[in-house]
């Protein structure tokens, strides 16, 4: 009677994973933990889709419009995150100066603790990866990551 042979990995080594995936995951990942901290944090009506909202730069003094292009979705997708986050009070809408009929949006209270928790969370999850990572290939990622961030390939 022979014994069963361990079950192979199905995925590919990560050598052979396109760019998409190996910065899609990582960022998935960020994102779950986000919304877990979140809701440990007491902001339980915080769910993922929220976090297309609060991503960096913020959502405060912005115009509903930039936010669904940062974000990748329709002003209509945008506008019901918004209304949901109105009604939880972490947000309200304002009327932009000078720019007529144009809508802003303003952090309340809570919306400026809840982004603050988000940068707390953040902050422990790079000193997890620094940890794992080691220093040197950590400052070596943020680097190159930083890299792309200013070229115009991503824009």
């Amino acid at each position: 009677m022979s014994t069963p042979s361990p079950q192979r990995n199905s995925n590919p080594p990560s050598r052979a994973l396109l760019i998409g995936a190996l910065l899609r995951v990582p960022a998935q990942a960020i994102h779950r933990r986000l919304v877990s901290g979140l809701n440990l944090a007491g902001y339980t009506d915080l769910t993922l889709p929220h976090i297309a909202v609060f991503q960096f730069p913020g959502p405060d003094g912005v115009r509903p419009t930039t936010l669904a292009d940062r974000a990748g979705m329709s002003k209509q997708a945008m506008n019901q995150l918004l209304r949901s986050l109105e009604a939880a009070g972490y947000i309200t809408r304002a009327d932009s100066a000078g720019q007529g009929r144009a809508r802003v949006i303003r952090l309340t209270k809570r919306g400026h603790a809840a982004y603050a928790k988000i940068i707390d969370i953040l902050r422990g999850i790079e000193r997890e990866w620094k940890a794992e990572l080691g220093a040197k290939d950590f400052a070596l990622l943020k680097q190159i990551l930083a890299r792309v961030w200013e070229s115009p390939l991503v824009r």
